[in-house]
């Protein structure tokens, strides 16, 4: 069975840090990318940030302040949040695939999602 399971949200204040960890099993962990996706209230989800073939990318608005890593041992991706601010408001939710900077860029849909992980950031 696949799963991907994010965990790691909560309510931060602004400044404040979260670190998310997306747990996968059931697929080829090393054969995908992984991107991290949010949705905020009335928007569209859009991606985050995403890994794969050792490379990393990242959305314009979170540059600087989060960074993704991978530990194929755990066959987790975690996603470290700096800085937060109040825009960083969604549902944070893991997908796997077969392209990074295309999940990233929206041109790709994940095969596999996890459920969703909330981040509130309070002013």
């Amino acid at each position: 069975e696949v799963q991907l399971q994010a965990s790691g949200g909560g309510l931060v204040q602004a400044g404040g840090s979260l670190r998310l960890s997306c747990a996968a099993s059931g697929f080829g962990f090393d054969d995908h990318a992984i991107s991290w996706f949010r949705q905020a209230p009335g928007k569209e989800r859009e991606g985050v940030s995403t890994i794969g073939d050792g490379k990393t990318y990242y959305a314009d608005s979170v540059k600087g302040r989060f960074t993704i890593s991978q530990d194929h041992a755990k066959n987790t991706v975690s996603l470290e949040m700096h800085n937060l601010r109040p825009e960083d408001t969604a549902v944070y939710y893991c997908g796997a695939g077969t392209s990074a900077r295309a999940m990233l860029l929206g041109r790709s849909r994940p095969n596999y999602w996890g459920q969703g992980t909330l981040v509130t950031v309070s002013s």
